[in-house]
């Protein structure tokens, strides 16, 4: 691996992490103890049903284990900060995204190994077996999200005023690094880009689509109410790429297990821009029915 991987990409995912944990507030996190049901509602969802999803379709898609290896960590990692912008945008509870993101970006530490392993585990030969570890995987994961996530948190509490007026700027830098990130990871495969996206691009649209309709189907079944509803939905089809791509290439060395991470990446913004632009017609046209 070269220079940008082994530095640029960790420090650019712990900044991007560090710029989450300045946006939180202890509320972020008592807010879970009064709204528990729509939050769990979220935290199965993403937690449990999206590995799950991501499961079933590698197993019954013909794709090599590296790539289904890829979709898997797309599929065990949290949720990122755009599903708070766009849960905004699509008019839903912005309180409950932010919570869900906040927890669920901390849990990835114990959440991430035993997927990415278990899936490693199952998807090749069993001379490979034990090359990625919990431990290690874990680690990882701890050094590059949690201790970063929080330090922002440390900072935001400590240090409020100058949290809130870099909040902004770190918002802005931290969406630049994720596309040059993104973007890396294109050039890097350039060459097989199109092979890739053949051959990982429907199951990684697969994956983004049905979550985005199970989350809203689990939440109408279940949830608050519509805002609630559209918050889960947003929060379990907008995954955090930057990690995933991080994950990817700091365990396995990048190559084709990165780039489900990458169609992931580029299509989740394209479905959840048409999910929320339905969303606001129907909900401008139809009152919600609680």
């Amino acid at each position: 691996m070269g220079t940008v991987a082994t530095i640029f990409l960790p420090l650019a995912l712990a900044f991007i992490m560090f710029s989450l944990g300045l946006a939180l507030t202890l509320e972020d996190f008592l807010r879970v103890a009064r709204q528990p049901r729509d939050f769990c509602i979220g935290l199965i969802s993403q937690v449990v049903l999206l590995p799950l999803v991501g499961l079933a379709l590698v197993t019954i898609w013909p794709v090599s284990p590296e790539i289904a290896l890829g979709v898997m960590i797309i599929a065990a990692a949290p949720g990122g900060v755009t599903s708070n912008i766009l849960t905004a945008f699509g008019r839903g509870d912005v309180a409950l995204s932010i919570s869900l993101t906040a927890v669920i970006s901390l849990i990835c530490v114990i959440t991430i190994p035993l997927i990415v392993v278990f899936a490693y585990d199952y998807l090749f030969e069993e001379a490979m077996k034990g090359n990625v570890s919990v431990a290690r995987t874990a680690v990882s994961v701890f050094l590059i999200v949690t201790v970063p996530v929080l330090i922002g948190l440390t900072v935001r509490h400590y240090a409020e005023s100058f949290s809130i007026r870099f909040q902004s700027m770190a918002g802005k830098i931290s969406a630049v690094l994720f596309v040059v990130v993104l973007l890396g990871a294109i050039l890097q495969n350039l060459n097989n880009i199109v092979a890739y996206y053949a051959e990982a691009g429907l199951i990684t649209l697969s994956l983004n689509v049905i979550m985005l309709a199970l989350a809203w189907l689990i939440a109408r079944l279940f949830g608050s109410g519509l805002e609630q509803r559209i918050a889960i939905s947003i929060e379990c089809g907008l995954q955090n790429g930057t990690l995933a791509i991080a994950v990817a290439t700091l365990l396995f060395g990048g190559g084709a297990v990165v780039i489900p991470a990458g169609t992931y990446s580029l299509t989740m913004f394209v479905t959840a821009l048409i999910f929320i632009y339905f969303l606001r017609r129907q909900t401008t046209s139809v009152p919600e029915k609680k």
